[in-house]
């Protein structure tokens, strides 16, 4: 059986090592500013940061978010120290496409994490498209089982397959299978892009089938475009990857496009060109429950869980930092607050 799928996750990773234009360093956070308050009224000590999401309490709202896992050692140590690190710091974490273990049954392996992280918030994972391609209820539930997952994403990723030498384009009639599937999961399903953002008309479309929870996931990181670009074959370097690069959505604007949807009750995670704490900060403020972040776990989780831990630590204070100086002493008075942008 061909290692195409899991060869392509281990040439993602060292593409993204090699890289550094794949991230695409957006500014669109920058344009947001926050209103100071020099007399906040409470006390750093008293900041309370945790949030309850899908049942279970973290200690802020960060969501590591999609990055890999497949049948090699640098893949399995990346996954585990993630996972391990998400379980100490009581933060959640999604896995990277699960695709892998249908072709590879001993990749499952990789994604077996409930070991290391017991009690954390788990996200499995699969490709949205595959519906169309003779994935079905058994796949999804098993991506689910395998991790003892609290949830799954769909990921869309049309701008990914179309510049992919591999990839699949077949998505007409996918949010009716999507459906299907929000329908008979068991577990709740999160609709996701990967870099390009969704918008009013996608989320409409989705919420239509039964969706209740959407990741926006704009633009601003990494450049799935752009990591596809090195991969095409020499005839087919025709520069699309490069073209396409930034196509999308920026984050903040995503989730102001999507605002009404919170009022039909959907529940949005922002990610995506998130960088730091004060990024995530204004996330919630624009109305996301939780907030992902994936590239600057990678080199930590290459390393040790000790160094992905430290990474979240230090995140964890500067967004608490974030909320005492804001005079917001809990998510309830930060979320959707946009008082607080000047």
């Amino acid at each position: 059986m061909s290692d195409q799928t899991n060869d392509r996750k281990v040439e993602h990773i060292r593409i993204l090592q090699e890289d550094a234009g794949t991230d695409r360093q957006g500014t669109a956070f920058d344009r947001i500013r926050l209103r100071h308050r020099a007399l906040p009224e409470i006390n750093l000590d008293d900041v309370d940061s945790s949030v309850h999401f899908l049942g279970k309490k973290l200690a802020f709202p960060l969501l590591i978010s999609s990055m890999t896992g497949g049948h090699h050692g640098d893949l399995r140590h990346i996954n585990r120290n993630l996972a391990e690190a998400a379980e100490r710091c009581q933060v959640a974490m999604g896995v990277g496409s699960q695709r892998v273990m249908f072709t590879h049954p001993e990749a499952a392996s990789s994604f077996k994490l409930r070991e290391k992280a017991p009690s954390a918030l788990l996200f499995a994972n699969l490709g949205a498209v595959q519906l169309n391609k003779g994935f079905d209820r058994f796949e999804c539930d098993q991506a689910v089982n395998i991790l003892e997952a609290d949830g799954l994403f769909l990921h869309l990723n049309p701008l990914q397959e179309a510049i992919q030498p591999e990839g699949d384009t077949c998505f007409a009639g996918l949010a009716d299978r999507i459906g299907h599937i929000v329908k008979h999961q068991n577990a709740p399903v999160i609709v996701k892009e990967i870099g390009c953002g969704l918008s009013l008309p996608d989320a409409e479309l989705l919420v239509a089938q039964g969706v209740k929870l959407l990741d926006v996931a704009g633009t601003g990181g990494t450049s799935w475009s752009r990591i596809e670009h090195h991969r095409r074959d020499a005839h087919l370097d025709d520069g699309l990857g490069l073209l396409f690069q930034d196509w999308g959505t920026p984050t903040p604007e995503a989730l102001c496009n999507l605002a009404p949807m919170r009022e039909m009750g959907v529940t949005l995670i922002a990610s995506g060109g998130v960088r730091n704490a004060l990024d995530m900060i204004k996330s919630i403020i624009l109305g996301a429950r939780l907030v992902g972040m994936a590239k600057p776990f990678l080199e930590p989780a290459m390393e040790s869980a000790v160094a992905v831990v430290h990474e979240i630590e230090n995140l964890r204070h500067a967004f608490r930092t974030a909320m005492f100086l804001l005079g917001t002493p809990t998510l309830r008075e930060l979320h959707g607050n946009e008082d607080l942008i000047l």
